[in-house]
């Protein structure tokens, strides 16, 4: 099969076609597996983070890719839940043991075997691909197989952010940088908590007036200050700088939850600026966001459909990944970018 193959660990600044175009051998399906002929697969800014050593892949080469959606065409002697033809998303999470305590209480992904797709297993920058069938998501009707993959990481992960901020309908939530993730969370916002004004901090113009034009109250850069003390804050960025900055910005109380596996070494130096009484003092918190569980990725689909919640769009051939991944490194960036496989 073809597929987009990492075969070194490399920096984005000097590499600029870290993947390369090639054929694999047909991944076959264990007892417990379904495998999936591969239609879409959202690029994600984690890839940068495999790509360049942040959260390294165990083993190279490797596929990336972890916001799949394609059709099952083959299962396990095991597997039962889906059937051929059915159309399935796969996320992030690929598996957990299953059997620890955060397994038990649904926090799979705090469990220490916990595997992701597109790291620990190959991932959907490919033709075709297997998931145990127990983690992988019928996909609702009404997206399109484009439109439905950044629900499966952009979408979950953010939903999962939104829950750890404990916003309320009322309150104020910023937002630190408008990529793919925020600009579904906004959308999530504007539905569910329609009384809460939504304040963008981004470094671009073009993101700042995109995130206006669905429905921000407010849009400034990175530095700037709100008419207004925020409630909560959801960095999504991968840079330390909005995170002090975004210390100053809260309320007395005020949580601010890191939506990112890793953050670049660029900007870190900003952390010397912190001053315990203006930027923590007042039980203001920091929360990180690790990974998604199945329960997010499955709530999250139930709720994109009833909203609906369509995500903005940029497709791009398999072949132009490394395109789409320079794109998201440069900060070129207005909604999600989505690979069409098939």
């Amino acid at each position: 099969m073809k597929a987009m193959v990492l075969n070194r660990l490399c920096n984005l600044k000097e590499e600029r076609q870290p993947l390369t175009f090639q054929d694999m051998p047909e991944p076959r399906p264990a007892d417990n597996e379904i495998l999936v002929k591969v239609s879409v697969c959202g690029v994600c800014h984690t890839e940068l983070d495999e790509i360049e050593g942040r959260t390294p892949p165990p083993q190279l080469p490797v596929i990336l890719g972890h916001q799949v959606v394609g059709q099952v065409v083959d299962s396990g002697n095991q597997a039962k839940r889906h059937r051929i033809g059915d159309r399935v998303g796969v996320a992030w999470i690929h598996s957990a043991c299953g059997q620890c305590d955060f397994c038990r209480a649904g926090l799979e992904n705090l469990c220490n075997q916990f595997r992701a797709t597109g790291r620990d297993a190959p991932g959907g920058y490919a033709q075709n691909m297997t998931v145990p069938e127990s983690f992988a998501y019928n996909i609702p009707v009404g997206f399109s197989d484009a439109q439905a993959a950044p629900l499966l990481c952009a979408g979950a992960i953010g939903y999962r952010s939104l829950r750890l901020t404990g916003l309320q309908n009322g309150q104020n939530l910023g937002l630190t940088g408008f990529g793919a993730s925020a600009h579904l969370v906004l959308k999530m916002v504007k539905h569910e908590l329609p009384d809460c004004g939504i304040y963008v901090f981004a470094r671009s113009v073009k993101e700042r007036e995109f995130a206006l034009e669905l429905g921000a109250v407010w849009a400034g850069g990175t530095e700037d200050e709100p008419p207004q003390k925020l409630h909560c804050i959801i960095d999504t960025t991968p840079a330390w700088k909005p995170i002090v900055e975004g210390l100053k910005m809260l309320n007395p109380g005020g949580r601010l939850v890191v939506n990112a596996i890793r953050k670049e070494e660029f900007d870190k130096d900003d952390l010397l600026r912190l001053d315990y009484s203006q930027h923590l003092w007042m039980e203001k918190e920091i929360k990180s966001v690790a990974n998604v569980t199945r329960r997010d990725v499955a709530e999250f689909l139930e709720l994109a459909a009833r909203i609906p919640l369509i995500p903005e769009v940029q497709q791009f051939a398999l072949e132009e990944a490394n395109v789409a991944l320079l794109e998201l490194k440069d900060r070129k960036i207005r909604g999600a970018k989505v690979l069409m496989i098939d």
